[in-house]
């Protein structure tokens, strides 16, 4: 009980996400702690007046899925739409979250009974969190001016941090991805990128804080080729399937129906600035969802990592991304891209890109409903309010 206690606000995390005690044995063990059985984890929870709350009804429970695929759509099974609830407060079951999911939309059930899965296993250690940190790029809405970047910690599998934005930059990519995560969870003993040359000014911080890291043998940091990324590029058929891919369709049903020109500069900044909005809503429910669902054999993302990397540091040792690139030019001698466009920003002042984005919100107030649509097959919505924005920002250009 005593080895127990130690971890005792891991134990109590694990309680209030609706794990079992035979769950909570499992992890405790994997962690290496010694007297762990499932009737000590019970006799533990009996000791900190840790008592299972009644659990949520057949038809509330029913109400929050339907709720909850009118904003995630068809793809969400039974352990990522768990996952999903728990990360909005509703806990359940995997069992009963599946079988409702199979009677409230026999047809998505269908589709995703049918789809395939990579079930190809590769080798693989992360230790602990904070060991290794694998941080890539995502560009199938390239074309269109959008870009994911994600960072996801090897031991736990949690998305730790991500970004999204027009063109890949190494600027937004350190202030937006590396630099939260560093800040919230610690100093990890390795950053593993590909090749890119967007991840320069993230690896320069890398190395010049590798004296903070928690194992200084190993190397600050590793590039390899991104299909040897493996952490991370598992991530990406997850964001594909929820996200990228039915924006793309609805977008190139615009570019097949000639009702939008790639060429025209205008059009492109639109179509880039709005589908990135869009896109961040969906990324962070599917983060959410991930963060939050159960990875068999392994535990929960959230409670792996919620003790953060052993070493932490202090803010004033990472600069913002302009300092930050400052130092890097001095030190290295060549210069970054601070500002990267997709297309050219058609406002010729401050106050009329103003104008254009209050009179766009007058019309959509809430963004995110156009996601709601388009992942549930309905996507013009979603096109009629991107000619909306056109049309608008035409008229203030």
């Amino acid at each position: 009980m005593a080895s127990l206690e130690a971890h005792g606000h891991l134990l109590k995390d694990m309680f209030a996400n609706n794990n079992t005690y035979a769950e909570m044995s499992s992890t405790m063990s994997q962690l290496g702690v010694r007297g762990c059985s499932e009737m000590s984890v019970r006799r533990f929870c009996t000791n900190h007046n840790l008592r299972r709350r009644g659990q949520v009804s057949d038809a509330r429970l029913e109400v929050e899925i339907n709720k909850a695929i009118d904003q995630t759509g068809s793809t969400y099974g039974r352990k990522l739409m768990t996952g999903y609830l728990s990360s909005v407060g509703i806990q359940a079951g995997e069992r009963r979250v599946g079988n409702i999911l199979r009677t409230v939309n026999p047809v998505y059930h269908d589709t995703r009974r049918r789809g395939a899965r990579n079930l190809n296993p590769t080798p693989y250690y992360a230790g602990y969190t904070g060991h290794k940190l694998h941080i890539d790029q995502n560009e199938k809405l390239g074309m269109f001016g959008v870009t994911h970047v994600m960072a996801v910690d090897g031991y736990s599998k949690k998305v730790v941090s991500h970004a999204t934005m027009p063109i890949k930059n190494n600027l937004i990519i350190y202030e937006d991805v590396y630099r939260p995560a560093v800040l919230q969870y610690g100093m990890w003993d390795q950053v593993r990128v590909d090749h890119g040359r967007e991840f320069y000014l993230t690896l320069y911080m890398q190395e010049m804080l590798s004296p903070y890291r928690f194992n200084l043998e190993r190397k600050p940091y590793l590039q390899t080729q991104s299909t040897n990324n493996h952490t991370i590029e598992r991530m990406w058929p997850e964001v594909n399937s929820r996200v990228n891919y039915p924006i793309k369709a609805a977008l190139i049903q615009l570019l097949d129906q000639e009702t939008i020109d790639m060429d025209n500069s205008l059009t492109k900044y639109c179509v880039s600035n709005f589908t990135v909005e869009v896109c961040k809503i969906g990324i962070k429910r599917v983060t959410q969802a991930w963060n939050a669902h159960k990875i068999p054999g392994k535990g929960i993302p959230n409670i792996l990592a919620s003790g953060g990397c052993p070493t932490k540091i202090t803010q004033d040792l990472l600069p913002h991304a302009a300092q930050a690139a400052d130092y890097y030019q001095h030190d290295i001698g060549s210069s970054l891209t601070r500002l990267s466009c997709f297309g050219a920003d058609p406002f010729s002042t401050e106050l009329h890109k103003i104008a254009a984005e209050d009179q766009f919100a007058e019309n959509y107030a809430d963004i995110s409903v156009l996601f709601d649509c388009v992942v549930n097959h309905n996507p013009v919505p979603f096109q009629e309010a991107l000619l909306k924005l056109i049309d608008i920002t035409r008229q203030y250009a």
